[in-house]
């Protein structure tokens, strides 16, 4: 419990530090918008740090090498539980939009750093602004701006990798960017799992190795979201032992 309550104190003095970190970015971003963009990413980031820091989180990373340095991707993830977020956003190498479910921008404070670090709400109920979201995605993509989306569409309560949701993949399609397969284990075991405990936890994050979809012929390219679906259920299954 003591974690949990140190979390809650954490989160609400970066509450009262927004509140003065606001204004600065808006000024920052007047003169230098990728400046702002990069304070954004590394305060949220060290934030999440901190988070992990508190909840005994300790994360093995493995092929960290897969991530282009100079190119832009759409890193594709499974979704076991709130920390996913954490744990990879923590260490991304660049700026990268999450792409989040509709509700968390009803979310006062939290909503705004989400815009600022380009995240996109998706609401899956609605195909035709779904899919507006997914093209903005792409839009921020061709200007350099990575993303992370997670296919299977909410978190995973059970055991490997539930099925894909096909649309996810337009992202890579229509931008031709590579994407990167990433793999998340026991992570719902850090907070969802014994809700509502927080639990010192190991946890594995692997990134795959490029899938390069510019290089896909047609039916490669339908093909996609079981291909992808294939890697990461291969990659999650061979890190079980490693938990």
């Amino acid at each position: 419990m003591i974690r949990l309550i140190l979390i809650c104190i954490l989160l609400l003095i970066i509450f009262i530090l927004s509140i003065i970190l606001f204004p600065v970015e808006w000024i920052i971003g007047k003169f230098s918008p990728h400046a702002r963009d990069i304070s954004s990413l590394r305060f949220i980031q060290f934030v999440f740090k901190i988070i992990l820091f508190i909840s005994g989180v300790n994360t093995t990373v493995i092929g960290f090498e897969n991530i282009p340095e100079d190119e832009p991707v759409v890193f594709v993830g499974n979704h076991r539980g709130f920390f996913d977020v954490i744990v990879s956003y923590s260490r991304m190498p660049g700026l990268t939009g999450f792409f989040a479910k509709k509700e968390m921008n009803k979310v006062p404070f939290i909503r705004v750093w989400m815009r600022l670090l380009y995240c996109l709400f998706l609401d899956r109920s609605n195909p035709k602004e779904g899919l507006k979201t997914i093209l903005k995605g792409v839009e921020q993509l061709k200007c350099g701006i990575s993303v992370v989306i997670f296919p299977e569409g909410t978190r995973n309560k059970g055991d490997g990798v539930q099925p894909f949701h096909g649309g996810s993949f337009k992202l890579a399609e229509k931008s031709n960017c590579k994407i990167i397969p990433m793999v998340q284990n026991n992570t719902e075991n850090v907070f969802e799992a014994h809700f509502p405990l927080i639990k010192r936890t190991h946890t594995i994050l692997e990134f795959g190795k490029p899938v390069d979809v510019a290089s896909l012929d047609r039916d490669a390219r339908k093909a996609l979201p079981d291909t992808i679906h294939g890697i990461i259920s291969e990659i999650y299954e061979k890190n079980k032992s490693l938990v």
